[in-house]
């Protein structure tokens, strides 16, 4: 059994890494928020010492070393994007692996300096890529792998996810704490992308305001024409006719790609992989860092390949 601490517990993804302490019969000893609404806790650690001051967590972990000798093993880091590397520092100094959640950081050269921190420390840094042990992503991977297709695939990427105002106020809202809406929502599917149809050969963006984003992308075996958005205007009709706010696809030749069901325990399974020290590491992510990076950053142009959402 490992022990476990929390950051971040009063967020919406902390639900998940809760479950997978639980599920891989791992404890978790400490969790901290500066919420304290967290009494999803007591589903699953009731008896974690929890924290709203970091100065408090730290100093707790340490009497638990000094006084109780008990380690640290892992850190699960679900904290705002902007915070993940300084908590990654913390977990590694703590002699711990970090566990963090996606985006492990916003620009390419956190990554250069997380390697090099990594190196001089005794823990390991993994992140959550959920996608990449979903089965039909695997199933996907396997056939573009076997296929050995001369041309590219075609595929349109839509991700509408509604939100309310509250977004806008909250650290998700704020692009330079969470990157963006390009890289807040789509930064898995980039991933995911990246991981089945080879290096990135060519990064265009169409559309670039704070609630949508819409973009060309050029894969080593794919040409992705991909559109996010959280304002709930842009959802097709039949999808607002059955009071839905949310809307995924993902058509690769004119072929849907099913993956709506599934997801529930991939948290679990990239535990399980991490604790078998089979996770995804600091490498294994740059490719999407880099990818919103250049969103984010680029210029707007009107020229090549748009989303259907847009070109229309």
């Amino acid at each position: 059994m490992k022990n476990f601490a929390l950051i971040g517990a009063a967020g919406y993804i902390a639900p998940r890494h809760l479950k997978a302490i639980k599920d891989t019969n791992n404890n978790l000893i400490a969790a901290l928020d500066k919420f304290d609404s967290v009494g999803v806790m007591d589903s699953y650690f009731p008896n974690a010492d929890f924290f709203v001051e970091f100065e408090r967590f730290d100093r707790h972990i340490e009497k638990l070393k000094r006084n109780q000798d008990i380690n640290l093993d892992y850190v699960s880091i679900c904290t705002p994007n902007y915070l993940h590397d300084s908590h990654i520092r913390m977990a590694l100094r703590r002699g711990a692996d970090a566990i963090c959640e996606k985006p492990i950081v916003l620009n390419p050269w956190n990554i250069d300096a997380l390697i090099a921190i990594e190196k001089e420390s005794q823990g390991n840094i993994h992140t959550i890529l959920q996608l990449r042990l979903h089965e039909a992503i695997i199933q996907l991977k396997n056939k573009v792998d076997l296929a050995n297709k001369k041309g590219k695939y075609d595929i349109d990427l839509t991700y509408i996810t509604s939100r309310g105002k509250w977004y806008d106020i909250s650290w998700k809202g704020d692009e330079s704490k969470s990157g963006g809406i390009a890289t807040n929502i789509g930064v898995h599917f980039y991933d995911m992308l990246s991981w089945v149809f080879g290096n990135v050969q060519e990064n265009v963006v169409h559309l670039r305001e704070k609630n949508k984003a819409a973009g060309y992308l050029e894969f080593e075996n794919a040409r992705v024409r991909w559109f996010l958005s959280i304002d709930e205007e842009d959802l097709p009709k039949e999808v607002k006719e059955k009071n839905q706010r949310t809307f995924r696809s993902i058509s690769i030749d004119d072929e849907e790609l099913e993956f709506s069901e599934g997801f529930t325990e991939l948290h679990t399974k990239s535990y399980q992989k991490i604790l078998l020290n089979e996770g995804f590491g600091l490498e294994e992510v740059r490719s999407s860092i880099e990818i919103v990076h250049a969103i984010r950053n680029q210029e707007i142009v009107q020229l090549g390949e748009k989303h259907p959402f847009v070109s229309g």
